[in-house]
């Protein structure tokens, strides 16, 4: 029995490890259920390039829900960004213009995402409805820039732009997959280990202790919006580059797949814990669930139901884990088992 809470115990303190376990039962079903699809590299590779996108929002987001706030704006700073990279690169007649459109679009999420914050921070606005009107106000402002007209930028594919952030490592590994694996260690640091991350979830866990505790909440919430648009916009980049055009409503699918990775991964809703590894996660358990789904011969349209009770799994198991009640379930179960087998069988009544 101490062996079994050890072990217990060490699965609790281990990171994303349930939703971990959550994406190789997933993968394990994929592979039974449709081996010649999922016994092949090239569909995991496909997930390596088509991941990373929401995979970077959904990173990014995960620090604005441990601060106890949301952010609904970034598919349109997905559009946006994809925008402003598409239009210089294809207008300006320079070397360097393919990176200074890349460094513009970062910009233009940075705007957007420290507009969010001062209305949030400074003028009290709840943040679902500053980043949900952000939301509608910049779509339309991409909308109507790009005259609802998409880009088209193949030229991209020969720049050291697209060599660097969405070319193939040996020829095989897509390299936005690995920008965005680097990216989950940064944030993961800058979560735990530094004090910006420490102010997050103190404000999550409770404002008014983090201003008591010397913690500047406005200026940290200004920062956490304006990262956010720059993250967002990367992830916007990233989409447009790979893909080799831009169109007015890129990222709008985006927000619900970003949300479930976020909450399967282990972010409490209600702001105080996040987990970056956990959204790492829960990222490729969304990103494989359509082409698993599909693979196996299931109609498309069961895509949302086992979404749905894929995130329910998830959930409860890092709640149980999550709360110390691993180790009163695994005593309780032999208990279960031998009352069940000790009972009496019971008897129907007879008839009279």
């Amino acid at each position: 029995m101490k062996t079994q809470n050890s072990l217990i115990r060490i699965i609790t303190r281990v990171e994303g490890l349930p939703v971990f376990g959550v994406l190789l039962l997933l993968l394990l079903a994929f592979l039974i259920t449709a081996p010649d699809v999922f016994t092949h590299p090239l569909i995991y590779m496909s997930f390596l390039q088509t991941v990373p996108p929401q995979l970077v929002l959904g990173l990014g987001l995960t620090l604005i829900i441990t601060a106890g706030e949301i952010d609904m704006s970034f598919p349109a700073i997905v559009a946006l960004s994809g925008f402003v990279f598409s239009y210089f690169f294809k207008n300006f007649d320079s070397p360097y213009a393919v990176w200074i459109g890349f460094f513009l679009a970062l910009a233009a999420g940075a705007l957007v995402g420290y507009t969010n914050g001062l209305l949030i921070a400074k003028l009290g606005v709840p943040s679902i409805m500053a980043t949900l009107a952000a939301q509608f106000f910049w779509y339309g402002i991409t909308i109507l820039l790009a005259g609802g007209l998409q880009v088209d930028i193949g030229r991209v594919e020969s720049t050291s732009v697209h060599d660097i952030f969405t070319g193939r490592l040996f020829d095989i590994v897509p390299a936005q997959a690995i920008w965005s694996l680097g990216l989950a260690v940064l944030l993961w640091f800058i979560l735990n280990r530094h004090k910006f991350g420490e102010a997050i979830m103190f404000i999550g866990d409770n404002p008014n202790v983090a201003r008591v505790m010397g913690i500047d909440v406005e200026a940290t919430k200004i920062k956490l919006f304006t990262l956010m648009g720059v993250i967002a916009a990367f992830a916007g980049l990233l989409l447009t580059i790979e893909i080799n055009v831009f169109f007015p409503t890129q990222g709008s699918g985006f927000m619900l797949g970003v949300m479930a990775a976020v909450f399967i991964g282990g972010t409490l809703i209600s702001g105080g814990q996040g987990s970056i590894v956990g959204t790492l996660f829960g990222a490729y358990i969304i990103g494989s669930l359509q082409a698993g789904v599909v693979a196996t011969g299931v109609t498309s349209y069961w895509v949302q139901s086992v979404m749905g009770l894929i995130m329910v799994v998830a959930v409860v198991i890092n709640v149980v884990i999550g709360e110390g009640r691993m180790g009163d379930i695994s005593f309780r179960l032999p208990q279960w088992a031998n009352i069940n087998r000790n009972k009496p069988p019971e008897v129907p009544p007879q008839r009279q």
